[in-house]
């Protein structure tokens, strides 16, 4: 690790951080009136209402109906809930090492579907396959468990052992595995791989507390395989500690440049973070994509990078979260996390979309209109909407754009899915077909693809024995195929529509695949194909190419 960083920081977050216990602290007359108020009304209720009263529940609702009238972003999260926040950004958990699915039984009641194991992980170690169907626990049936029973089943402290028994496909009888719970990673780097001889790619879920010794390390690993030029994609990265944010975008940054500067009403809310010299990345080609899901800490990443003009920013306009929440923890596990301070790029940019206060329906509302909005209308009609007192201009004299999220450089609306495809994967039919076809040729495929993901990533394609499968799966399930007649509403298409769409769907079909003989990590290499944010960022080397040669020119005449 380059340099340390105080976790003092971590307390200031952008999406999810851990908290720190604080006494109640209530300071004016004012304040004190109105706690008083809030206290009367409270026992008045306790005591008379005509019904016995759930206490607890009802300070719930008093704190989440509090916040509400704030910002979007400030909320009441109740214990049970904060400790499957602090698994997610702790980087870990302790448990079974398996990713699951809930399949529907033949009568009705779902099956635990085992996925994938987790490499080295508890339950590859006591013998468990991708595609086991887990039918009780702890001779207990599991049939017909909801996620919330899986989890509680199936995790627990690390050393103890849970009883699982096991329908495996081909195998007439119950297997029975007696597994040692363990700490389980959770990984925040979703892909790291060379889409060519010259070219990176990295793809980050969040910013948790692993995360930049993971991006760091693969970072490390791509440059040793050749990487020169890097796509990191932040698609759908809802945040996470801002400090880590800081970290990666100061790997990616050259020389002292200003990260993000943070804006509070309080002094001790007000700071700003500058990268350092020595970055494992500073200076090459640089593409990241983004969509309307990157929110909060990816954005001070997306932004630092534009600003500087030291990345290509290409997708969708981001989400638009510039609000910090400071977390504090309540005596029963519970947590208030408080907004305290509003951050800003470097040229100024607020990131945080605009909102009224107490109507958070309409917030999220209007996110999902303006998505659709910007990817339905010509780029120039977006940018002539902006006014000029929302344009700003970047190291290089670029015009960047505020007034909520970033905008990238170059904006790519989604690729339009035929009304075939949107019927498949809105009913999951290419996941519901994959786990019949691997139940029945599970064994044969992991004994001619075991440790050759490259190749099969590579070469394989579904033949005609799975393509013809498939299509009498889609039947079963009610879609009809005619000469030429179209219906999509009523689930019938064209022969020429199943032709035009098959590679389509064969690479859905072979993402699934390759995420049950894999792990899920296996699918980015083969989605690349038909990721239309992707491609056109491919075509956009020549452009970041001249955008990284003038950065390195600037950064060169500033040390001069």
């Amino acid at each position: 690790m380059r340099r340390s960083w105080p976790y003092g920081l971590a307390l200031l977050l952008v999406g999810v951080v851990l908290g720190f216990q604080i006494g109640a602290v209530v300071s004016g007359d004012p304040a004190r009136r109105a706690l008083r108020k809030l206290q009367e009304a409270f026992l008045i209720v306790q005591q008379r209402y005509v019904d016995p009263v759930d206490s607890a529940r009802l300070t719930e609702s008093a704190l989440e109906g509090m916040l509400s009238r704030l910002d979007p972003h400030s909320v009441y999260i109740p214990a049970d809930e904060m400790r499957r926040v602090q698994e997610s950004f702790e980087g870990a958990f302790e448990g079974i090492g398996i990713a699951y699915e809930l399949l529907p039984g033949p009568n009705g009641r779902d099956t635990i579907a085992v996925q994938s194991v987790i490499p080295g992980g508890p339950s590859e170690k006591a013998g468990l396959l991708a595609g086991d169907r887990i039918v009780a626990i702890n001779d207990s049936s599991a049939i017909g468990f909801t996620h919330e029973q899986v989890q509680r089943t199936l995790k627990g402290p690390r050393g103890t052992q849970v009883r699982v028994t096991v329908r495996r496909p081909g195998v007439p009888e119950l297997l029975e595995f007696t597994i040692t719970r363990d700490r389980i990673p959770l990984y925040t780097v979703d892909a790291a791989y060379m889409l060519d001889e010259r070219t990176g790619y990295l793809k980050l879920n969040r910013f948790a507390r692993t995360t930049y010794r993971e991006f760091a390390q693969a970072l490390r690993q791509l440059r040793q395989q050749g990487m020169e030029r890097l796509v990191l994609d932040l698609r759908d990265n809802s945040g996470g500690y801002l400090e880590v944010a800081v970290q990666v975008a100061d790997e990616l940054l050259g020389g002292r440049q200003l990260i993000v500067r943070q804006e509070g009403r309080r002094p001790e809310f007000r700071a700003a973070w500058h990268s350092h010299p020595g970055g494992l990345f500073e200076t090459g080609p640089l593409i990241v994509l983004v969509n309307e899901n990157t929110a909060s800490a990816s954005e001070i990443v997306a932004g630092a990078l534009q600003d500087h003009d030291r990345a290509l920013i290409v997708g969708r306009r981001t989400f638009g979260k510039g609000l910090v929440q400071q977390q504090i923890t309540l005596a029963d596990g519970s947590a208030l996390r408080l907004t305290v301070a509003r951050f800003y790029t470097p040229s100024g940019r607020l990131i945080q979309t605009p909102y009224r206060r107490g109507d958070r329906q309409d917030y999220y509302a209007e996110h999902w209109r303006r998505a659709v909005r910007d990817v339905t209308r010509p780029v120039e009609e977006i940018l002539a909407e902006v006014p000029d007192s929302l344009r700003y201009y970047t190291d290089g004299g670029r015009i960047v754009f505020g007034g909520g999220g970033i905008l990238p450089d170059y904006l790519v609306p989604p690729d339009t899915l035929s009304p075939l495809v949107q019927a498949v994967l809105r009913r999951n039919l290419d996941q519901r077909f994959v786990w019949r076809w691997f139940d029945r040729h599970g064994t044969e495929l992991r004994r001619q693809w075991r440790g050759q993901q490259e190749t099969f990533v590579k070469d394989y394609w579904p033949d005609s024995a799975l393509q013809r499968a498939f299509r009498e799966f889609l039947e079963e399930n009610g879609v009809r195929f005619h000469a030429e007649m179209e219906e999509p509403a009523a689930l019938r298409f064209s022969e020429d529509r199943w032709r035009a769409d098959w590679p389509v769907l064969g690479t859905l079909l072979k993402a699934q695949l390759a995420v049950r003989l894999f792990g899920p990590r296996a699918r980015y290499p083969v989605y690349q194909a038909v990721d239309a944010i992707l491609q056109e960022a491919l075509r956009l080397w020549k452009p970041a190419e001249e955008l990284a040669q003038r950065y390195r020119e600037r950064l060169q005449k500033d040390r001069d």
